[in-house]
């Protein structure tokens, strides 16, 4: 279960890509199509200032607030020697 971290109430739109950038805060950038060019700048939609901790996603939920939840780490166990 995520729990959120900051709220922020952001509204979505189709054709951008919303995430929690390096800083911290909420952002958002245009999604890359085929044969299309665009800037690539992101665009900085609420400053959260999150401090991140190690083990965790972040990530902007349906609601538009920053959550996290622990990462699962999936895969086949290794043998030991």
């Amino acid at each position: 279960m995520a729990e959120v971290v900051c709220k922020c109430g952001v509204k979505r739109q189709a054709g951008y890509l919303y995430f929690v950038n390096k800083n911290g805060d909420c952002a958002r950038v245009q999604m890359a199509r085929a044969g299309k060019k665009s800037s690539k700048k992101q665009e900085v939609l609420h400053k959260c200032g999150i401090k991140r901790k190690a083990g965790y996603l972040y990530f902007v939920d349906k609601k538009g607030n920053v959550a996290m939840t622990k990462m699962n780490r999936g895969g086949r166990k290794r043998k030991r020697r």
